[in-house]
């Protein structure tokens, strides 16, 4: 008899109890497809009939979801390929309170409908009392766009020539900017933009006048900007793009501008991102003066730009609760880094792998701080592991320099210490993907 004929029906696997379980937590779909490659690597011969359940659970994937946590190892704290700031545990502890029904936008004393979001927004004002009055969009670039549409649409705003980047990916601001119907008044050069040449270009069809830091490039030699103060008496608002998040200032990073002091340097309105220095969910913030933050909360593009409730659950937890781990990582102890790498490589050598402590340079990313680098720490392996440590579970990603693999410390918990070197001895043995 042909073996093929043997193989169990789709049904008879699916009763297997494994595969029962694994249904009621990952979905009847999931399970059926993995039940029909494993019946199908059986009419190929690969497996014999009585081995269908046991791969089809083999090969059931962790989650129902796709996407995979990993070790972030390259030396870059806010990795926009790898998801930005990673959550603290009280943000994902306060997320996962939120999955359900929650009082998002109702009042359980009264009993009726209650401001959305309000305690995170409360949150906010707290943590930058120069404002006025507080909002939260999707993304900062939403934030843009709404106080670009709601405060100069049909009208001018007036920017450096020094300030239209690219925020990646090919976007543009002044594409951004100019898909609201606002239009754009170019002043100054690249390198130079004085006070004088916001103050000529003002008139009555300026909307507002917006400054945009320059958050991952850098300009050196004959160059000079106009300073926030040096704006305020020109009759129109002030906004600006400070970009990486930091809410007060960080002394390690003196250069990079914070919402704090933008806003008692003059601005009226100031426009962030939630999920890279500030160490929360992707977030648009606008701080501010009362009246423009209500003109852009009430324009009807908020409603399109609005955040859900695990996003504003988990921003309200990042701004009360501990140190979120971006921070962590950005104030770690260069030597303790250095004990860690030391252990690390002394553990992973006795197993006889290739491995050393070396020093790094790390870097804030996301947008944040350019051409700042932290001394940090990492454990040097041969280059061939970077592709099995990739595939494997937790995969960790590193980064390739000189040949070697750098599995660079800054950004890795000490929890995840064990983690590293489990990684590490599984993508040497046999099969490992290299």
């Amino acid at each position: 008899m042909d073996p093929r004929r043997r193989v169990p029906r789709t049904d008879a696997v699916l009763a297997d109890p494994r595969l029962a379980e694994a249904a009621a937590r990952l979905g009847r779909t999931v399970v059926k497809e993995a039940v029909a490659r494993a019946q199908e690597r059986a009419r190929r011969g690969e497996i014999g009939p009585g081995e269908v359940a046991g791969a089809a659970v083999a090969a059931l994937p962790a989650r129902a979801a796709g996407l995979r946590p990993v070790i972030n190892a390259t030396g870059v704290l806010v990795h926009t390929n790898l998801g930005r700031a990673p959550l603290s545990a009280a943000a994902v502890e306060a997320t996962t309170a939120a999955a359900g029904a929650a009082d998002v936008e109702f009042d359980l004393a009264a009993g009726g409908r209650a401001r959305r979001g309000r305690g995170a927004l409360e949150a906010l004002a707290a943590a930058v009392p120069q404002a006025a009055d507080v909002h939260v969009v999707n993304n900062n670039a939403a934030a843009l766009v709404l106080a670009a549409t709601a405060l100069a649409a049909g009208r001018e705003i007036v920017v450096s020539r020094g300030e239209l980047v690219e925020i990646g990916d090919g976007f543009r601001i002044p594409d951004l900017l100019v898909s609201t119907g606002a239009r754009l008044r170019e002043v100054g050069t690249t390198n130079r933009t004085t006070a004088r040449d916001y103050a000529g270009a003002v008139g009555p069809e300026t909307g507002f006048v917006l400054k945009i830091h320059p958050s991952n490039y850098r300009i050196e030699g004959f160059t000079g900007s106009a300073g926030v103060p040096e704006l305020t008496g020109l009759g129109v608002p002030v906004v600006v793009d400070i970009g990486s998040g930091l809410l007060a200032r960080e002394p390690l990073l003196p250069a990079e501008p914070e919402a704090a002091g933008t806003l008692k340097a003059g601005a009226d309105l100031v426009t962030a991102s939630g999920d890279k220095l500030l160490g929360g969910p992707q977030a648009g913030l606008l701080l501010g003066r009362a009246d423009l933050v209500e003109r852009c909360r009430r324009h009807p593009l908020a409603r399109a730009l609005r955040v859900d409730k695990l996003t504003l659950a988990a921003l309200e937890a990042t701004l009360r609760g501990p140190v979120p781990p971006v921070v962590e990582a950005l104030r770690a102890d260069p030597a303790a880094l250095a004990e860690r790498a030391a252990a690390l490589a002394a553990r992973l050598s006795g197993a006889g792998v290739d491995a050393r402590a070396v020093p790094s340079a790390a870097a804030v990313g996301g947008g944040g701080a350019p051409g700042v680098t932290l001394p940090s720490a990492a454990v040097s392996l041969p280059e061939r592991l970077a592709a099995p440590l990739r595939a494997g579970e937790p995969p960790v990603v590193g980064r390739v320099e000189g040949g070697r693999l750098l599995l660079d410390l800054r950004a890795v918990p000490p929890a995840r210490d064990d983690d590293l070197v489990r990684a590490v001895l599984a993508s040497g043995r046999p099969g490992a993907v290299g």
